[in-house]
């Protein structure tokens, strides 16, 4: 029977140095009033003005080499970083995804041209990718894509629709994976036939349709593709190794802070409202949120070390995801519970934003209920 596996794992000294410079960087942004702390930011706020901020002072491409505009550090590098920024509700989406795994995956799969393309200008904070796997209709299933590319001359046709988007509308590109061989040939095996490509937003042929959250608030998308063409050179990999490698992609959407810190803010405003004299309640409700927190902490940097070692820990990223995202959920009800509304503007702000929020925190990066199939199996008890 298999088993899930977190090496102890801790953060070296060399990444204090880092630690300390984006906290004095991030100190000095919102001192110069450019953003204020926000939660979930690494989804809804897109500031391409912060991002070339952070590509200029060397805090994106940590880990990517320095000939593509990286700076050959470490995953672990990358995870302290993405601590600050996501512990002060810095504004990360426009770069977020291009920096997590557009990036890594190019570098893995893409050819020289297509690297020479963007990754320079993600590491910039100056090009932005989107994901583009989920589809209507499929749900969690991501092997029940539809969408398809055809072979033509000089490229691809794509034809077929994508769907929760996230900035797709601001950014300029998305990975998007697609069969490129009809499921009739596969033999009945659903996870044959199918790539991925890099593929222009803003082709003719691409349309992007706005999903309204019940907020108001514009970040889904609906991303329509009828003869949408795509260059040979945009083949990421190789062709009918698509789920292969959308895979080991995962890995990295799912086993980041980001997935126990998008309510960080107002946990931190949090004990500072309940303040040194807590009672009972709040004290023993407040403990058990920080040592959930620890724990996921330890898991998240022990499979950072994985990935900076070439793993692909899938199994162990899907849990970091499946606990944390319940962990942000429960920061939102348990702030709701502890302080009655007014005590101050900011505080309220940050409870509105991580209610509202909540529903998407176990959807987005697959499902929980997905997630914990995919444990129970790797495990041998399903």
């Amino acid at each position: 029977m298999a088993r899930l596996s977190y090496p102890s794992a801790s953060l070296p000294a060399s990444t204090e140095e880092l630690r300390l410079r984006i906290r004095s960087f991030l100190a000095d942004e919102i001192a110069a009033g450019t953003f204020t702390p926000r939660c979930d930011t690494w989804l809804g706020q897109h500031s391409p003005e912060f991002s070339k901020k952070l590509g200029a002072n060397g805090f994106l491409g940590l880990s990517w080499p320095k000939k593509y505009g990286g700076h050959e550090r470490t995953a672990l590098d990358r995870f302290v970083v993405s601590e600050e920024l996501l512990a002060l509700g810095a504004p990360i989406a426009a770069h977020w995804v291009s920096d997590r795994q557009s990036g890594p995956s190019i570098l893995k799969h893409g050819n020289d041209r297509m690297k020479e393309e963007t990754v320079p200008g993600m590491a910039a904070g100056e090009i932005y990718f989107s994901i583009g796997m989920s589809e209507p209709d499929a749900g969690s299933d991501l092997a029940n894509i539809r969408s398809t590319a055809t072979k033509v001359d000089g490229g691809w046709l794509l034809n077929g629709t994508k769907v929760w988007t996230s900035q797709a509308h601001k950014n300029h590109y998305f990975i998007v994976l697609v069969r490129t061989t009809p499921l009739s040939e596969g033999g009945g095996n659903r996870h044959i036939g199918m790539s991925q490509f890099v593929m222009d937003l803003r082709v003719p042929g691409c349309e992007i349709r706005p999903i309204r959250l019940l907020t108001g608030h514009h970040h889904f998308n609906e991303v329509v593709m009828t003869d949408a063409f795509v260059p040979d050179y945009m083949l990421l990999g190789e062709e009918g190794n698509g789920w292969n490698q959308v895979i080991g992609e995962l890995a990295f959407e799912r086993s980041g802070p980001e997935r126990y810190l998008s309510t960080y803010p107002l946990l931190s405003a949090l004990v500072d409202a309940i303040g040194p004299n807590a009672s009972n309640e709040a004290a023993a409700a407040l403990g058990t949120l920080v040592a959930r927190l620890t724990a996921l902490r330890k898991m998240c940097i022990s499979v950072a070390v994985m990935l900076d070692q070439g793993k692909a820990p899938i199994t162990e990223a899907a849990l970091v995801k499946d606990m944390g995202t319940q962990l942000e959920r429960e920061i939102g009800e348990v702030a709701r519970q502890l302080v009655p509304p007014g005590k101050s503007p900011a505080f309220d702000q940050l409870v509105s934003d991580s209610i509202l929020s909540a529903p998407g925190f176990t959807l987005r990066g697959g499902t929980n209920e997905i997630l914990r199939g995919i444990v129970a199996r790797e495990l041998g008890v399903r």
